[in-house]
């Protein structure tokens, strides 16, 4: 990877006047959109306990809660995507059962909409999580009911995204099982695991399909490996947005404030390409050394589609107040710059158009203006 993931950036926007406290109390009241959050990944650690107890699960390195929770943050810093994703085997083990798989759907819900996430799409691959005899259907249904109950009530809207395993041969299989529940809470396509060596081309049946159907597809891109990684997801299979997409700064050269783009940054910038960013994410795997230098604050500052995301809440012991309130700290971040990040999510989100135009006039915009307006009563 280039040096420029290294270096630090130029801030833009403005601390609030009230310092950092005051601004950590209003980003964890802020409403959020989340487009990259692994169903698998957020798991609470007394869920995977309980299940693991409740289903015989016997491979959980310690059935303490908080030293099982502290495993997974350990495990998930190991600045490597496959060492990273070692982890999720304890999470894949609980998740086999029609229940458990409710139940963990369920509860992202409630968990995002207790963070003030407004609108999410929760991905998962339904192909790891038919040990126990599940079909890929049953899978889906688990997690559709999980997510639409635990949203019921709350000001979340959540659905789906069906990801298939690079490193497996079952793409077009999970493409089609995505389109055929979208009308039922699935938004998307994608495919996930081990960049390096599994370029996404390998799977492009299952992409012409998505495209055949007038369907969304988004593709894990530009995190463990580079430019020929999301330039095939571009290009050759149609992605519509880039998961992670963080090293598409490798084609950005120059110092700060006199940044040359090459032809590909240039082309996702012009075509406002979405670039699914998830900061704490890229720190533990490794992309980057902290969110200091993380390259968000560039992809900002050049107005790149920015949006910010958790990507794995248990491992990296995140969440969207979390995102937030570090990039802040970083770049000092106001509530305009996040109020930014939010609508952009929100427009490139996978559901309809008039659902998007819904939550950013009647929910984003108008709490943004909210908070704002306490600011300048300070």
């Amino acid at each position: 990877m280039s040096g420029k993931v290294g270096e630090a950036t130029a801030t833009h926007g403005a601390r609030s006047v009230h310092g950092a406290g005051a601004i950590h109390d209003l980003l964890a009241r802020a409403p959020k959109a989340l487009l990259h959050d692994h169903l698998d990944g957020g798991l609470r650690a007394r869920t995977v306990v309980e299940l693991a107890a409740e289903h015989g699960y016997r491979g959980l390195p310690t059935t303490d809660e908080a030293a099982l929770a502290k495993w997974f943050h350990r495990g998930a810093k190991r600045n490597d995507l496959v060492l990273y994703l070692e982890t999720f085997a304890h999470t894949v083990g609980v998740m086999q059962q029609r229940d458990a798989i409710q139940r963990v759907a369920h509860e992202c819900a409630r968990d995002l909409a207790a963070d003030g996430v407004v609108y999410a799409e929760v991905r998962f691959a339904p192909e790891l999580h038919t040990e126990a005899g599940l079909s890929l259907d049953e899978v889906v249904r688990a997690v559709v009911d999980g997510l639409r109950s635990g949203a019921a009530g709350s000001d979340l809207t959540v659905y789906a995204i069906l990801s298939a395993m690079r490193t497996a041969a079952r793409s077009q299989e999970i493409a089609a099982l995505a389109v055929r529940w979208r009308d039922e809470g699935v938004v998307g396509f994608d495919i996930a695991g081990a960049e390096a060596g599994h370029p996404p081309t390998r799977h492009l049946d299952a992409f012409h399909l998505v495209q055949r159907e007038n369907f969304h597809a988004t593709i894990h891109a530009g995190e463990a490996f580079g430019l020929p990684s999301i330039w095939e997801a571009l290009q050759f299979c149609g992605a519509e947005r880039l998961g992670h997409g963080v090293r598409i700064v490798d084609d950005i050269s120059g110092s700060p404030g006199a940044e040359r783009l090459g032809r590909l940054a240039e082309y996702v910038r012009d075509r406002r390409v979405p670039l699914e960013l998830c900061p704490t994410s890229n720190v533990n795997t490794g992309v980057c050394p902290s969110i200091k230098v993380h390259p968000i604050g560039m992809l900002r500052r050049l107005r790149f589609r920015v949006t910010v995301n958790t990507d794995n809440r248990l491992m990296s012991d995140t969440s969207m107040t979390r995102e937030f309130t570090q990039l802040a700290d970083a770049f000092g971040w106001g509530l305009e710059d996040f109020q930014w990040i939010t609508v952009n999510a929100v427009k490139s989100a996978f559901t309809h158009f008039e659902e998007r135009l819904r939550i950013i006039n009647s929910v984003v915009k108008p709490r943004y203006a909210a908070l704002m307006q306490e600011t300048t009563r300070g």
